[in-house]
């Protein structure tokens, strides 16, 4: 479909909606989806609009232009996307993989429209399915010293392959202050649910000991308070007592998969706004 994605979020007052869809249809565009949300306690308003453009009497670029004087009008965010589209995307790993060849595997079934420019890994245990997909994968000695230098290098492959989204598919390193936020909002993290009640080495085998009952993963954007970002997407499993830790590292993969692809999927879509430290989310 040839259309639009528009996001907004404004104070929250009267007739909203019916001012976007009185844009819309002016210009003949065709609502596809209005999904809205009002958070009452902050008295804001937050929308994802899909727009049909087939029959449309203005030039696309001439519609986002024009639709400048009612977004001021309602003191309001807003950010236009063309349909169809396919966003760059860039994967940082260590050494595990399930959740990078979840990623690899729903890109290439086209359930999520996302270019990958690379993989990048600080070891290179990954490198063999970067070949095996056709995708460049580079290789960033991060060790002591050179993490700083390694982030450098980082910030200069997905600038000049012009990344949308940083995708840290277990890549098990700190991101510096300085990273988090000059790619605020555009880097996105798995990791299991369990921080912070069992922080350090082996956290399967600590859940076990405490004979926990629930586990899970959590997806977020990344911000310089570590693991602390908006949330994005979550998913659980429920733990029986026969459950070894091996069934607990099992399950807890499962886990990161499910929201990893979830939470890039709710990404590249469009059907998050964040704010303050929360993400809303209009899911599919």
């Amino acid at each position: 479909m040839q259309g639009l994605i528009l996001k907004v979020d404004c104070p929250d007052q009267h007739g909203i909606v019916a001012k976007i869809a009185s844009y819309v249809a002016d210009y003949s565009g065709n609502l596809v989806e209005l999904s809205q949300f009002t958070d009452d306690q902050h008295a804001k308003f937050f929308a994802r609009v899909e727009i049909d453009t087939t029959h449309l009497k203005v030039d696309i670029d001439d519609f986002i232009t024009g639709f400048t004087t009612l977004g001021k009008s309602l003191a309001a965010t807003w950010h236009f996307r063309k349909l169809p589209y396919k966003m760059r995307a860039a994967v940082l790993v260590t050494k595990t993989d399930h959740c990078l060849n979840e990623v690899l595997w729903r890109t290439r079934l086209g359930e999520m429209p996302i270019e990958i420019t690379s993989i990048i890994g600080n070891r290179d245990t990954c490198q063999s399915i970067a070949d095996q997909a056709k995708v460049p994968f580079h290789l960033i000695d991060m060790d002591g010293e050179k993490k700083e230098d390694g982030f450098q290098r980082i910030k200069k492959i997905i600038t000049e392959e012009q990344v949308e989204l940083t995708v840290l598919a277990r890549f098990m390193q700190i991101l510096p202050d300085w990273f988090c936020q000059e790619f605020s909002g555009k880097i996105i993290n798995i990791h299991h649910s369990f921080l912070p009640a069992f922080i350090g080495a082996n956290p399967y085998r600590q859940a076990y000991e405490r004979g926990v009952k629930l586990i899970g993963a959590t997806c977020h954007y990344v911000t310089s308070d570590l693991d602390a970002g908006p949330i994005i997407e979550q998913e659980v499993k429920r733990v029986q007592h026969f459950h070894t830790p091996q069934d607990l590292m099992r399950l807890g993969r499962d886990c990161e998969r499910t929201a990893l692809a979830r939470g890039i999927r709710h990404h590249v879509h469009d059907r998050t706004i964040i704010h303050q430290n929360r993400a809303i989310v209009f899911p599919d």
